[in-house]
C-alpha cells in the first residue's frame, strides 16, 4: 500500500494513463492493426523467426534491425522477446563473426556493437559491455589527424552507423568521450554534406536527394540529440541541421504520407525505409519538444499508418529500395528494385514503434 492507501499497482496504473494523456492526440486512438505495440510485436517476431547473419552477406541491416527489436522490447515490457532477441545474438553472432567484423574496419561493420551495448542496457550482463566496447573503442583506434574516425567515407549511411554506435557506448557506460566523438563526427558530415533546402547529397560525388540515404542522417541526428545534453557545445549545431531537414521533409511528404526514392523528384515510387526513418525522426522530435506539434504530429501520424499500410499478413513491409552504392545517375535511383521483407524497411518500423512507446 501506498502512504495515501492507494494500491501500488493502481499508483502505477494510474501514472502510465496520465503519461499517455500527455501524448499528442495523433499519437493516441489508432485504427485496427495499427497499434505500435501490435505492428512492433508482428515486425519483431518475423525478425526472429527469419533473420540469418553470417559473413555472406550484409550484417548491418540485421544489426539496425535488433537494435529496434531490442528497444521494441524493453518498451512494450515484452520479456520473452527480449530473452529471443539475446539468445539469437549470442547463437549467430559466433567469436569467428565477430572477428570478422572487426577486422572490416568499416562502418558497415562496426555498428555490430550498438547491440550488445542495447543488451548490457537491459540485462547489466558485462560481457555485452566487454562486447560493445571493442566495437566502438576500435572505431577510434587510429584517428585521422582532425579527430575522426578512419572509418570516415562522407556517404550520408555513416551518419547513423557510426554514430548509434558511439551513441550506445555512451548509453552504456556515462562516458563523454563517446558523445563527443559522434557529435564530431556528425558536424564534419552536416559541414560537407547539408544543402541550403535542409537536406543531403548521398555523397560529394552523387548529389541526388536519395530517400534512405537522408534517412539515415535523420535518424542518426535523432539519436545523437536524445543523449546529447543541453549544454554540450555541438548541440545548437546539429539540432540547427536537424530542424532544417524537418522542415524540408515536411514539405515533400506525400498525401499518402510516403517519401519517395528521390525525396525531391515526383516520378519516383514512394519508398518505405526513408517513410520509416523520417516518421521516426518526427516521432521523437515532437514528443521531445523539437518540433512544433500541430505540423509535425499530423506528418509523423501520416507517415507511420502509412508503413502499416505497406506490411504483409506476416509482418514484412513491401517497397524497401535494394541496397544502393552512390553513383552519379539520376535513372540509377529511379530504377532501383522494390524489395519486399528487406531489413532496410524491416528496423525503421521498430523504431517508429519504440519512438511511440517511449
Amino acid at each position: 500500500m501506498s502512504r495515501f492507501g492507494i494500491p501500488q499497482v493502481a499508483l502505477i496504473l494510474l501514472f502510465a494513463n496520465c503519461l499517455w494523456a500527455s501524448q499528442p492526440k495523433e499519437f493516441r486512438d489508432w485504427p485496427a492493426a495499427a497499434s505500435p505495440t501490435e505492428v512492433g510485436n508482428k515486425v519483431a517476431e518475423q525478425f526472429v523467426s527469419t533473420v540469418n547473419i553470417n559473413k555472406e552477406g550484409a550484417i548491418y541491416p540485421a544489426i539496425c534491425t535488433w537494435y529496434g527489436a531490442l528497444t521494441f522490447a524493453e518498451l512494450s515490457h515484452n520479456k520473452e522477446l527480449l530473452q529471443q532477441l539475446t539468445d539469437l545474438f549470442d547463437r549467430q553472432f559466433t567469436a569467428d563473426l565477430k572477428t570478422f567484423a572487426l577486422d572490416k574496419h568499416h562502418v558497415d561493420y562496426s555498428v555490430s556493437g550498438s547491440v550488445p551495448f542495447e543488451i548490457y542496457i537491459a540485462s547489466k550482463n558485462p560481457q555485452y559491455l566487454s562486447f560493445g566496447h571493442e566495437f566502438a573503442d576500435r572505431q577510434w583506434e587510429s584517428q585521422n589527424p582532425d579527430g575522426l574516425s578512419q572509418e570516415t567515407r562522407y556517404w550520408i549511411d555513416d551518419m547513423f552507423m557510426i554514430t548509434i554506435l558511439q551513441v550506445q557506448a555512451f548509453r552504456a557506460t556515462a562516458k563523454s568521450k563517446y558523445l563527443d566523438r559522434a557529435a564530431r563526427e556528425m558536424v564534419a558530415y552536416l559541414d560537407r554534406l547539408q544543402q541550403p533546402n535542409g537536406l543531403f547529397y548521398h555523397s560529394p560525388d552523387a548529389p541526388f536527394f536519395w530517400g534512405r540515404g537522408n534517412g539515415w542522417v535523420a535518424a542518426g541526428m535523432t539519436e545523437l540529440l536524445r543523449s546529447l545534453p543541453k549544454n554540450h557545445p555541438q548541440r545548437l549545431r546539429i539540432m540547427t541541421a536537424y530542424l532544417a531537414m524537418m522542415k524540408s521533409l515536411v514539405e515533400l511528404q506525400g498525401q499518402d504520407g510516403m517519401w519517395r526514392q528521390l525525396l525531391d523528384h515526383a516520378e519516383a515510387w514512394p519508398e518505405s525505409s526513408s517513410t520509416g526513418m523520417f516518421t521516426y525522426a518526427m516521432i521523437t522530435g515532437v514528443k521531445n519538444g523539437w518540433l512544433n506539434e500541430k505540423v509535425y504530429a499530423p506528418a509523423a501520424r501520416k507517415g507511420w499508418l502509412a508503413l502499416v499500410g505497406q506490411l504483409e499478413p506476416n509482418g514484412d513491409i513491401r517497397n524497401v529500395c535494394e541496397g544502393t552504392g552512390r553513383k552519379n545517375d539520376l535513372n540509377y535511383y529511379l530504377e532501383r528494385k522494390r524489395n519486399t521483407g528487406d531489413l532496410h524497411g524491416q528496423a525503421p518500423v521498430l523504431w517508429c514503434a519504440s519512438a511511440l512507446l517511449r
